[in-house]
């Protein structure tokens, strides 16, 4: 195990460089750049509740290299989705305590906004820029409107230019909630992610439908599905579907199954649109894993877990084997690996890797509430950049691993290199026509509420984004 070092308060008579790192686990692998970890910010327990969200900068020996207290900068209540930009920078999706989505690029260099825009969406997990980077995708969920007795759960794309939705997709007209179990009147789709997985193609997670669809903008209708609703042994509450595509060119989904505790990889084997019998599951990773909710597949053929009620970031070998692994408490909900972005990767097929393992290896801290703790306190003493981990300039200029080996600019892919570098907060809340949120604060019931999750866990885990 490389036991890596911990950032330490400004004015310690003790160096970090001295000092042991509570946060690393196993890494007998440096990673090959900053990892960006996105934690949202709820412990469980008789003495959790609401903790502040931020994103945590680690480097590949494991190192904290950067904490982003967005909670504390901004005022955010729940941290979630993190993408990595060609230009080294990250785009975060967060929500404010008066129900509205925040979205901003962040530049970890200067460990500054670059800009943001906030939406009149109470609940948003995931947004992402596409179209070179001028416009903006968004999945929404709980937009049940009263008055009007309608669910506008949707997916829906702004123009930065012009301040508009152009595009908006409602679940309410491809799926008739008489045959859906949820209920339609609250939390009916709980979609928490859409990705950009070709031209006008999204690929989207309505997590209480048990499904990951792919929508085609030109044609609105659903060109793929993979699982159905009730059919729990294929997808269960599932969280963040990344494409793939293997070597011969079949389209590969590979997801957090959150509610089934693992990582499920699976291929295209008949009629796309058929969510059961048309996907053969090819990869599986379970064991020790605590309601993982994203999944990366790394240019080697790692995958990068994000296993969120265990407190921790693995990267696995296809064998499942831990090469590398951080804890950032509490409940983390998405990760980025900087230099490789999230998509793309051989699949498991072209790996040579199909079938069922365990995860192992890894140092178990999880179950260490003290260790936790530590590494708690530790990510707490640290604001900006850690204690000798800042670049030497914060123009790019270094060969710093924050933007070396940046993805290669392609407006196509969302991952824009142009976007305006002005500070200033854009305001679209009155472009939306969304109804007020009845259901609470996302991701959870609401704050006043915290005090009766400790004694509903089964609820909790079910509302929990």
């Amino acid at each position: 195990m490389v036991a890596s070092v911990a950032a330490v308060p400004a004015g310690s008579a003790q160096s970090s460089a001295d000092r042991p790192n509570p946060c690393a686990g196993t890494v007998t692998e440096p990673a090959t750049g900053t990892t960006v970890v996105s934690v949202q910010g709820f412990e469980f327990g008789e003495d959790g509740g609401k903790r502040p969200a931020k994103l945590v900068g680690v480097g590949p020996s494991g190192e904290i290299r950067w904490v982003h207290g967005m909670a504390e900068k901004y005022d955010v209540t729940w941290g979630y989705d993190v993408d990595p930009l060609a230009n080294g920078n990250v785009f975060v999706t967060a929500t404010l305590p008066d129900e509205r989505t925040l979205v901003y690029e962040f530049d970890p260099r200067t460990q500054e906004r670059v800009w943001s825009q906030t939406f009149d969406l109470a609940d948003t997990h995931d947004a992402d820029l596409i179209g070179g980077g001028e416009e903006i995708l968004i999945a929404n969920m709980r937009n049940y409107d009263e008055e009007t007795g309608e669910n506008d759960d949707s997916l829906r794309v702004y123009n930065r230019t012009t301040g508009e939705f152009e595009w908006v997709w409602r679940f309410d007209d491809h799926y008739d909630p008489d045959q859906l179990e949820e209920n339609y009147t609250d939390d009916w789709t709980h979609v928490n992610d859409v990705d950009r997985i070709g031209d006008g193609l999204y690929l989207a997670s309505p997590r209480n439908f048990d499904q990951a669809i792919v929508v085609n903008r030109s044609t609105d209708e659903i060109a793929m599905k993979l699982g159905a609703d009730g059919e729990k042994d294929v997808l269960n509450e599932q969280h963040n579907p990344d494409y793939l595509e293997s070597e011969n060119g079949t389209p590969t989904i590979l997801v957090g199954d959150s509610e089934n505790d693992r990582i499920a990889e699976y291929e295209l084997a008949g009629d796309p649109t058929d969510g059961t019998d048309g996907w053969n599951r090819t990869w599986t990773l379970d064991g020790d894993l605590d309601w993982p909710r994203d999944a990366d597949r790394l240019p080697d053929g790692d995958t990068l877990v994000t296993d969120s009620r265990n407190h921790r970031v693995a990267e696995v070998t296809p064998e499942g084997e831990v090469v590398w692994e951080v804890y950032a408490p509490w409940l983390i909900y998405d990760a980025a690996r900087l230099q490789t972005g999230e998509h793309g990767g051989p699949t498991a097929e072209d790996l040579n890797a199909t079938g069922t393992y365990e995860i192992d290896g890894g140092a178990n801290l999880h179950a260490n509430e003290s260790r936790l703790t530590a590494c708690h306190r530790t990510l707490e003493n640290v604001s900006g950049w850690a204690e000798g981990q800042a670049p030497e300039t914060t123009d790019g200029a270094t060969g710093d691993d924050t933007t070396e080996g940046a993805l290669a600019g392609n407006g196509d892919d969302g991952r824009a290199t142009d976007l305006p570098e002005s500070g200033a907060d854009v305001d679209a809340g009155d472009e939306t026509t969304d109804a007020d949120n009845s259901t609470g604060v996302p991701g959870f019931a609401p704050l006043a509420a915290l005090a009766g999750l400790f004694v509903a866990l089964v609820g909790i885990r079910r509302r929990a984004a």
